[in-house]
């Protein structure tokens, strides 16, 4: 049994505190939404996860069976080892390699090598325009043909836990949706484990089990199912228009 805890994290950029006593748990085949607007600290928070920021106080701990890790004391690439893969906001992809190659780049870690050909085959089965312009250039594919991209890359690393952070950014309705839409699949299929940072809670919710609300760097509201984050006023507000 697989689970990620963050316990009571603080974390910023030098001077700027971004992060103020974070807490929470994402479970094994769970979607956890993390909501929030822009500027509230969902990027930092998957940094942290991820090694790329350091945290300042507190831990994130990542369980398997009767293993317990604090991932804080681990550089980002022995994080990736242990099966944790991110799709980062604005896709941050290899642009003068073409697609194929910057898939193969996301088998890099050990784990995932003797993978590459069966990972190869269901990122090109979930995205068949990828496998279509296996030869082109990254920067000069569509935005959502991107996206497609930035996720397919992060599963070529066979990862257990998947973060995905905005992936809504900069994309039309319906490319929201699917790109929704293919990450609820790829879960279900690949038996992943996501925490997903959003600002559109009506696509969020359609995948979603659960979800946070982070505000001004804290966790402003948790709702322990999808049905406690509809009814709540927190979101009503902020995502609901009410």
């Amino acid at each position: 049994m697989v689970k990620l805890s963050v316990n009571a994290i603080d974390a910023g950029y030098g001077a700027v505190h971004v992060l103020s006593g974070v807490s929470l748990e994402i479970r094994e085949s769970e979607t956890v939404a993390l909501l929030g607007t822009n500027g509230n600290g969902k990027s930092t928070l998957m940094k942290c996860i991820m090694g790329l920021t350091p945290v300042t106080r507190g831990s994130i701990v990542l369980e398997d069976d009767e293993e317990r890790i604090d991932l804080t004391t681990k550089s980002t690439q022995e994080i990736v080892a242990l099966g944790i893969a991110l799709v980062p906001e604005g896709r941050r992809l290899f642009p003068k390699l073409t697609v194929h190659e910057n898939l193969l780049l996301g088998a890099f870690r050990a784990g995932a090598r003797t993978e590459m050909q069966r990972n190869l085959d269901r990122c090109y089965a979930a995205f068949p325009v990828l496998r279509e312009r296996s030869g082109q250039l990254a920067y000069s594919m569509s935005g959502g043909q991107q996206q497609m991209l930035a996720i397919a890359r992060a599963v070529m690393s066979s990862p257990r836990i998947l973060l995905v952070d905005e992936p809504s950014v900069g994309l039309s309705p319906m490319l929201v949706k699917q790109t929704m839409d293919m990450i609820g699949t790829l879960k279900r299929e690949l038996g992943l484990t996501v925490l997903m940072a959003e600002q559109n809670f009506h696509e969020t919710s359609r995948i979603a089990d659960r979800g946070y609300v982070l505000v001004h760097g804290q966790i402003a509201f948790e709702g322990k199912n999808l049905q406690e984050l509809l009814h709540s006023d927190l979101v009503k507000r902020h995502y609901l228009g009410a």
